[in-house]
């Protein structure tokens, strides 16, 4: 059998110190190999500085228009927050005018920016709240990867556990999704998304058929506890198949080895 390539992807990197200092503590351990930052975010120049010591991990941008307040300002950024000038899951379901898409594009460049300039060197892209996989956003998403040649992202998640199955036309847009993000400017992604307890409980089960798959992890959120304690076990044993933990910017190069 050949083994799974598995990234395991810590999110909200910067969002409280306590967040950062159980991330990091956990690339030490080599438990996750992953990790996204979200720009503007209170401790994003807390974990900027700290990333130095993981060469062995990968960061990324977690793009971010539903929590805080946006990177940009001016009157284009007042298409994009509430009447509080925070950002809100109201971004999910607003309209897709002209004007407000430019304020994407112009924020999340932004977000990029700063965490360029901050040293973090980009290998991928994932989210707040997924929402970079709402459709209306596809469009500015690409142009975003196009701008700072960034060809790989996660996908939607594809991967349920059996007693909680997508619904069924949920799971054929989220292929369609998944289709149009590898092919519409190419980009490089894993087989499959989940989170990381769903892979686990589901994998203790039955083999999973993928070559590669991305697993989402909180470490230090209080929402997260069972997961950050599982993480800190050898749960990779139990799964019963070969795994090799790899980063984002390994995956291309997996991917064709395991062929």
């Amino acid at each position: 059998m050949s083994q799974l390539l598995l990234i395991i992807n810590a999110d909200d990197l910067g969002i409280s110190q306590q967040v950062n200092e159980a991330v990091f503590d956990l690339m030490a351990e080599r438990r996750i190999s992953s990790a996204t930052l979200m720009a503007n975010a209170p401790a994003v120049r807390h974990a900027a500085a700290q990333i130095q010591h993981f060469s062995n991990c990968s960061f990324g941008v977690h793009l971010n228009l539903t929590q805080f307040a946006p990177v940009t300002g001016g009157h284009a950024s007042q298409l994009i927050v509430d009447g509080t000038g925070q950002f809100s899951r109201a971004i999910e379901t607003a309209s897709p005018r002209l004007a407000r898409l430019r304020a994407i594009y112009e924020e999340w460049c932004a977000q990029i920016d700063l965490l360029i300039s901050l040293g973090v060197p980009i290998s991928h892209f994932d989210s707040h709240h997924h929402v970079h996989t709402t459709p209306y956003l596809f469009p500015v998403l690409k142009a975003v990867q196009k701008r700072y040649r960034v060809d790989k992202v996660r996908i939607s998640k594809n991967l349920y556990q059996s007693e909680q199955p997508c619904p069924r036309g949920l799971y054929r847009k989220k292929q369609f999704y998944n289709w149009a993000l590898r092919h519409i400017y190419p980009t490089c992604t894993t087989d499959a998304f989940t989170e990381m307890l769903s892979f686990y409980r589901e994998s203790c089960r039955r083999t999973l058929l993928y070559r590669s798959i991305e697993l989402m992890v909180h470490p230090g959120a209080s929402y997260a506890a069972e997961e950050t304690s599982v993480l800190k076990t050898d749960w990779l044993i139990d799964i019963g198949f070969p795994v090799e933990m790899i980063h984002y910017g390994q995956l291309a190069a997996a991917r064709v080895k395991s062929l």
